[in-house]
C-alpha cells in the first residue's frame, strides 16, 4: 500500500488531499471540512491526485470525501474576487481525461461544483441518502465549471434544465432514475465501492463527449419565469443548459463560464452571497459560542392554534418529543388535529415514510394538565396576544417546570420583560417569535429580556436551529425588529391609500417590486385582528406615532378580518373566488376620504415603491441605531426570511445601498411632507 499526501504537509493547503494506493487501485480522500468546498487547495490536491494515479498506472482512483458530506460545492469565499488558479473547468477536465478513470463515491449533499465534480468522473455510486443539486441560482449564480453542459449529456436537457434553473435537489433514487448515477448503496461506502470495482462496468464516453437531444423547454421557460419573481439567474441558467442541445461541449462551456464570472460582479449575485453569509453569522452570535447549549428534548408548547400548531409540528420534525396544553378539553382536541392534519399532509406529499409519521405521532400528546410539562426542558406559549393571559401561562408553567427550563413567549409585540417579571428564575425566561406557518416559515426572532442569560439564549438559538430555523436576535421594542419594520410599511401605505391611492393599486406595486403580496394582501392574509389589536393598544398608552388612519379599523368591526374569518372578508373579497377587488372597500375609503378631506394626490407606481421603501428603510435605521438589532445584515435577514422582501434585492438596508441613499432620502423627505409630524427620522435622513 502506498500512501501520499496530494497537498503539502504543512501551510494553509495541508493535506486536504490524499491519495492512498492499494492492489493497482487509488483512493483519493477529500478532507476540507466542515462541507468540503473546492477551495484553490482542493483543486490543487485534485490536480496532484491525477498525476499521481496516472504516474503509478492505476486501474481505478476513487474520489470521497472525509466528515458529513461530499463535496457541498465551491468556496463562496473566492467569489469576490479573480478565482485563483487552478480554475476548476481546468481541474475537471483534467479528471475526465484522465488514463486512469475516476469513481466518484457519494454521500451527504452532492452540490454545485460537487456534482460537477461528479460528472467529471466515469463512474459515481452514492449513499442511498444523498442529495443532488445544482443550487448557483439561489446565490445569483448559474454553474462555472461545466454543470449546465455535462449534466444534460448525462440525464437529458428537460431533467438538467429544471435542475439548473430551479436549484431545487433530488434525491438518490431520483437521480439514479434520471441515469446519473451507476449504484445507489446502503451502508459501508469503502464495501460498496470495492463490490463495485469487482464487477466494473466498461469506463463509459467521456461526458463531454456525448450529444445532447433537443427538447421543448416552453413550458419551464413559463414555470421558471413565474417563480423566479424577478430573479435573473433562473432564467440564465435554463436557457445556458438549453445550449447543450446546439452547441459543442467546449463551446457551450465557455459560454457557460463567462455568463458565470459575469453573474459574479452583478447586483443580484452580491445581494444573495450577502445573505448567504450573514445567514451564518447571525445564527451563531459570536458571545454565545464559550456556552454549551442544553439538550432539549421534552418540548412543552401552550395553545394548540395555527401558531401553536405548526411550532408543535416543527418540533415534532425535530424528533422532540411534544406536549400540546390547552384550556379545555375540546380546544386540545381541535390543537391534536391541527397537528395530525400537518403530519398527514407530510405523509400524502411524501415528505416523510409512514415509519416517521407513525414517530411523531408517538411523541406527541395533546391535553388539559399542566403538570405534563413538569418534566419539559423548553415551554413556548403560544396563546392570545394578550399580556395579562400569557402571563397567568408563564405562572402555570413556572409552577410545575425546574427552574433550569426555559419558558418562552411566542409574543408578536409584547414586552418578554413584562410577561415575565416576578417569576422565579428570571434569567430563563424569553421570547421566541416564529413565523406563521410555524412548520414552514425558517425565521425566529429570539428576544432576551434584561436578565436573560447567556446561557439560556444560547440554547434557545442551538434549538432553533435545530428545527432547521434561522433564528436572528433581536432587543426589546413595540414589534422587535420586524412587525416594528412591518407597522411603519402599513402605516405609510395607509397614508396613501388615505391621500388618493388603490389599496389594490399599492398591492400591485409591491408585488412589482418583487414581494410575493402588496401590505393589503399580507393582511388579509394573515388577519386583520392583530395588528388590530395592537393598534388599540398603542392608542391607549399614548404610543401611536402621529397621523392615524382608521379604514381598516372599521373592516375588523365589521367583522372583515381577512380571508381566514368567517365572512372571509378583508380588503379584498375571498368569499366565492380568491382576493377580488371589494366596491365596499372603495367604498369605505371614499368616505374616509371625504370626512378628512383628503384623496387629491396621485401615485405613480415607482413613488409608491420609493415611499414605502423609505418609510422601511428609515424605520430599519431607527431599529439599528437603537441596539434593537445587531447589523444591518441581520435586519436584512429578518425582512427576507420573515416577510418575502426578493432575497436577490438583499433587504431593505443593501437594496437601498444599491438604489442610492440620495434617492430614499428624497423619497423619505416626501414622506414627512405628506404626513407632517407623523415620523422619526433616522440618522442618515435628517438634513
Amino acid at each position: 500500500m502506498t500512501t501520499r499526501s496530494a497537498t503539502p504537509d504543512s501551510g494553509p493547503d495541508a493535506k486536504v488531499v490524499s491519495v492512498v494506493i492499494e492492489n493497482g487501485h487509488a483512493l483519493v480522500t477529500i478532507d476540507n471540512p466542515p462541507v468540503n468546498p473546492l477551495s484553490v487547495s482542493v483543486r490543487r490536491g485534485l490536480m496532484e491526485a491525477v498525476k499521481l494515479v496516472n504516474e503509478a498506472g492505476c486501474k481505478t482512483a476513487a474520489i470521497v470525501c472525509a466528515g458529513r458530506t461530499f463535496v457541498a460545492g465551491g468556496d463562496i469565499s473566492e467569489f469576490a474576487g479573480p478565482p485563483p488558479l487552478p480554475h476548476l473547468p481546468d481541474v475537471l477536465d483534467t479528471i475526465e481525461a484522465s488514463a486512469t478513470p475516476f469513481i466518484a463515491v457519494m454521500h451527504g449533499t452532492v452540490l454545485g461544483g460537487g456534482l460537477e465534480l461528479a460528472l467529471s468522473c466515469a463512474w459515481r455510486i452514492a449513499d442511498d441518502k444523498t442529495k443532488f443539486g445544482l443550487p448557483e441560482v439561489n446565490l445569483g449564480l448559474i454553474p462555472g465549471a461545466g454543470g449546465t453542459q455535462r449534466l444534460p449529456r448525462v440525464i437529458g436537457l428537460e431533467r438538467a434544465a429544471r435542475m439548473a434553473a430551479n436549484g431545487k435537489p433530488v434525491n438518490a433514487a431520483t437521480f439514479k432514475e434520471f441515469g446519473g448515477l451507476d449504484l445507489v448503496f446502503s451502508g459501508d461506502p469503502m464495501q460498496a465501492l470495492a463490490s463495485f470495482r469487482e464487477t466494473l462496468p466498461a469506463r463509459p464516453t467521456n461526458t463531454s463527449l456525448r450529444t445532447v437531444e433537443d427538447a421543448d423547454l416552453t413550458a419551464l421557460k413559463a414555470e421558471i419565469t413565474k417563480s423566479a419573481k424577478g430573479s435573473n439567474a433562473p432564467m440564465i441558467a435554463l436557457e445556458t443548459t438549453a445550449l447543450a442541445a446546439r452547441l459543442s461541449f467546449a463551446d457551450g462551456s465557455k459560454i457557460e463560464r463567462q455568463t458565470h464570472l459575469d453573474l459574479r460582479q452583478s447586483a443580484q449575485s452580491r445581494a444573495l452571497r450577502r445573505l448567504f453569509f450573514a445567514n451564518r453569522a447571525v445564527t451563531r452570535p459570536d458571545r454565545l459560542k464559550a456556552f454549551e447549549p442544553a439538550a432539549i428534548k421534552h418540548v412543552a408548547i401552550v395553545g394548540g392554534g395555527l401558531m401553536g400548531a405548526g411550532i408543535a409540528a416543527a418540533s415534532l420534525a425535530a424528533g422532540h418529543r411534544i406536549t400540546l396544553l390547552e384550556r379545555d378539553t375540546a380546544s386540545a382536541e381541535a390543537g391534536h388535529a391541527r397537528v395530525e392534519a400537518i403530519i398527514a399532509k407530510d405523509l400524502a406529499s411524501g415528505r416523510i415514510a409512514e415509519a416517521q409519521a407513525a414517530a411523531r405521532r408517538a411523541a406527541f400528546f395533546a391535553g388539559t394538565d399542566y403538570t405534563a410539562a413538569g418534566d419539559a426542558d423548553i415551554a413556548i406559549e403560544a396563546v392570545f396576544e394578550d399580556p395579562d393571559v400569557k402571563r397567568a401561562v408563564f405562572k402555570q408553567l413556572s409552577d410545575v417546570m425546574s427552574e433550569t427550563a426555559l419558558i418562552a413567549t411566542n409574543t408578536s409585540y409584547l414586552d418578554p420583560n413584562l410577561i415575565s417579571q416576578g417569576m422565579p428564575g428570571p434569567g430563563r425566561f424569553l421570547g421566541l417569535h416564529f413565523f406563521s406557518p410555524a412548520n414552514i416559515m425558517k425565521l425566529v426572532e429570539v428576544v432576551g429580556t434584561s436578565v436573560t442569560t447567556d446561557q439560556t439564549m444560547s440554547t434557545a438559538f442551538a434549538f432553533a436551529r435545530g428545527l432547521g430555523k434561522i433564528p436572528v436576535e433581536t432587543g426589546v421594542c413595540d414589534g422587535f425588529i420586524g412587525n416594528r419594520i412591518l407597522s411603519a410599511y402599513r402605516r405609510q401605505a395607509d397614508y396613501m391609500v388615505a391621500d388618493g391611492a388603490s389599496p389594490y393599486d399599492v398591492d400591485k406595486a409591491m408585488r412589482g417590486l418583487g414581494m410575493p403580496m402588496g401590505p393589503y394582501e399580507l393582511q388579509d392574509l394573515t388577519g386583520l385582528q392583530i395588528s388590530w389589536a395592537n393598534r388599540k393598544r398603542q392608542l391607549a398608552a399614548g404610543t401611536w406615532p402621529g397621523r392615524y388612519v382608521d379604514i381598516a379599523d372599521k373592516l375588523c368591526e365589521l367583522g372583515r378580518q381577512g380571508r381566514g374569518s368567517p365572512a372571509r372578508k378583508g380588503w379584498y373579497d375571498h368569499s366565492e373566488t380568491a382576493g377580488q377587488p371589494d366596491p365596499e372597500v372603495e367604498a369605505m375609503v371614499a368616505a374616509y376620504r371625504s370626512e378628512h378631506g383628503t384623496g387629491q394626490q396621485a401615485f405613480t407606481a415607482e413613488e409608491i415603491v420609493m415611499r414605502i421603501m423609505a418609510a422601511i428603510v428609515n424605520e430599519a435605521n431607527l431599529i439599528l441605531e437603537e441596539g434593537i438589532a445587531t447589523s444591518d445584515t441581520a435586519i436584512d435577514i429578518v425582512w427576507t426570511e420573515g416577510y418575502g422582501f426578493p432575497k436577490h434585492l438583499g433587504g431593505p438596508m443593501f437594496w437601498a445601498e444599491e438604489t442610492g441613499m440620495e434617492r430614499v432620502r428624497e423619497a423619505f423627505a416626501a414622506v414627512e411632507a405628506q404626513s407632517p409630524g407623523s415620523w422619526k427620522a433616522a440618522g442618515v435622513f435628517k438634513s
